[in-house]
């Protein structure tokens, strides 16, 4: 495996700690606009708390697989290139196919000969270019999409009770279908995790109790990895 020499570079290492810092900042401005916002949304300290506490638990799973493919990918990039793009921003597929795709342009192969520091930072450059556009189309169409919830909510407010639910359940549902297409394992490790989350909520429900609901995406998760490892 070829790593050229910039790839651990002190100026990428403090590029990536300026992006921690900011995000860190980010973080914790939302956290007190939430706690400020909390009493005007009806939710009590308590709903709060236990609000955070499920995101926190929720983003444990799907970490996991990033996690798998940032270190798989140590070699190629280097520790500040993955923290940045592929731990902090990006998504693990989308950022390695933005990677495949500018190292066949020029020709080259990932790790391979030719991979120097001319291509490093080509490939770099087009992974971040290529996230970037993520962060636009936010800041360009938040706005946008504030304004026709308003007015939605002006005329009925059930209806953007149920819009944004659909439109994560439609989304996930996607995702999940255009991968059972590849292979029987997949297909074994998507109806597994579907029944899990099922079952967890309706025991969640049954039994009143919260802390189910809250674990539910993790255990989730590593019970569709389980039933892949053993399909396979």
């Amino acid at each position: 495996m070829n790593t050229p020499p910039i790839v651990n570079s002190p100026v990428l290492w403090a590029a990536a700690l300026g992006v921690f810092l900011v995000i860190g900042l980010q973080s914790f401005i939302y956290l007190r606009a939430a706690r400020r916002a909390a009493s005007a949304a009806g939710m009590t300290p308590g709903e709060l708390r236990t609000a955070f506490r499920t995101g926190a638990l929720v983003a444990v799973g799907p970490s996991l697989a990033v996690v798998v493919v940032a270190v798989s990918l140590l070699t190629v990039f280097g520790t500040p290139a993955v923290l940045v793009r592929i731990g902090l921003i990006g998504s693990a597929s989308f950022e390695t196919v933005a990677a495949q795709s500018a190292a066949q342009t020029a020709g080259i192969e990932l790790g391979g000969a030719g991979y120097d520091d001319r291509a490093f930072a080509l490939v770099f450059f087009t992974m971040s270019v290529a996230g970037a556009a993520w962060m636009v189309s936010t800041l360009v169409f938040t706005p946008i999409l504030s304004r026709a919830d308003r007015r939605i909510r002006a005329v009925n407010p059930m209806v953007m009770s149920i819009v944004p639910g659909a439109a994560m359940i439609s989304a996930f549902t996607y995702l999940g279908l255009t991968e059972v297409n590849k292979s029987a394992v997949h297909l074994v490790t998507f109806v597994t995790g579907a029944l899990v989350m099922v079952l967890l909520h309706l025991a969640a429900t049954r039994w009143r109790k919260a802390w189910i609901r809250e674990w539910s995406v993790g255990v989730a998760v590593a019970a569709a990895l389980g039933a892949a490892a053993v399909a396979l």
